[in-house]
């Protein structure tokens, strides 16, 4: 049995066998419509979802499966001060298989080692969220053609923004790849994060506070969100939040095929007038997550289709 808490649990030919799958997926639905029949996946969100959540759903119910679980903790026995280990091992006699979303870091890791079913990371705090990451590399293979030799741009909250700390550790595997890391200075990428990956893989990076100064380079721009629920002081909050808005005036500065992704919701940090824009991956980007959640929820069940390789 395997589970999934940390992106870099997967090798990059796993990803890339997970791609292709997914690439499969969207050539051939019906062949995957009854994959997983008779098998059932619980979701777990002790924090508000839309995307993750419902994604995760329409990927189960689109290989055949079912459904069960709850949405928030209020509606589970965690407020009746159950624990993540004791939930995993009631849920594991129900599901064959449990996404969990928790605002603890390391709580999906914790019912991982308690169930008896695979446990997939679907965000812990502001630490991991390896299947937005395994969205992300699709839409970045779909939209540019590869995943070498690029220079990525992050933008935004660098230092709670799980879905960076997961991207950057997934790309870093890759040839060629450098990173532009732009941010307010306090919420520049973590300590650990530039050590442990950045510096320890010898992947070239810069940080900066001027994000028109560095788009005419980038090949891809991830656009987060300033996270309001992250923050302990609200008036710090209000002080940065408004700290980059991506406008179509300044996309003229980009490259004629920078792709712009966003791990969404977006609030105000990327003007509704980039909608239109080809370069915006960002709604594209949800449909891959589906994708590759279905061809993940396949991998940890065990459940092997034949791919034809000349498509692949």
């Amino acid at each position: 049995m395997r589970s999934l808490i940390d992106i870099l649990e997967l090798s990059v030919e796993e990803l890339d066998q997970l791609m292709n799958t997914a690439d499969d997926i969207m050539a051939h639905p019906a062949k995957y419509s009854e994959v997983c029949h008779g098998k059932k996946l619980a979701t777990l969100f002790f924090e508000p979802s839309t995307r993750t959540r419902l994604s995760f759903e329409a990927a189960m119910y689109e290989l055949g499966g079912n459904v069960l679980g709850f949405s928030e903790a209020a509606s589970s026995s965690a407020s009746k001060g159950e624990s993540v280990a004791d939930t995993a091992k009631v849920v594991s006699c129900y599901a064959d298989i449990i996404a969990m979303r928790h605002p603890k870091e390391g709580a999906p890791y914790v019912a991982s080692i308690n169930a008896t079913v695979p446990v997939v990371n679907a965000g812990d705090g502001g630490h991991n969220h390896p299947t937005q990451t395994l969205a992300d590399l699709e839409t970045i293979r779909h939209e540019l053609g590869r995943l070498t030799d690029l220079t990525v741009g992050f933008c935004g909250d660098l230092k709670f923004g799980r879905t960076v700390h997961s991207l950057i550790a997934a790309l870093s595997r890759y040839n060629g790849v450098k990173f532009v890391l732009i941010s307010p200075v306090e919420l520049r990428l973590p300590d650990y994060v530039r050590k442990d990956i950045l510096v320890t893989h010898r992947v070239p990076y810069k940080e900066t506070t001027d994000l028109e100064a560095v788009l005419p380079e980038l090949d891809v721009l991830y656009m987060t969100r300033i996270q309001k629920e992250r923050f302990f002081n609200e008036e710090e909050y209000l002080r940065l939040k408004d700290s980059y808005i991506l406008t179509a005036d300044k996309m003229k500065l980009a490259k004629e095929k920078m792709a712009v992704l966003h791990p969404l919701p977006r609030v105000n940090e990327i003007s509704v007038a980039v909608d239109k824009d080809p370069r915006a991956a960002y709604f594209r980007q949800v449909l891959y997550a589906k994708y590759m959640r279905m061809a993940l929820i396949m991998k940890l069940l065990d459940i092997a289709v034949e791919i034809d390789e000349q498509e692949a």
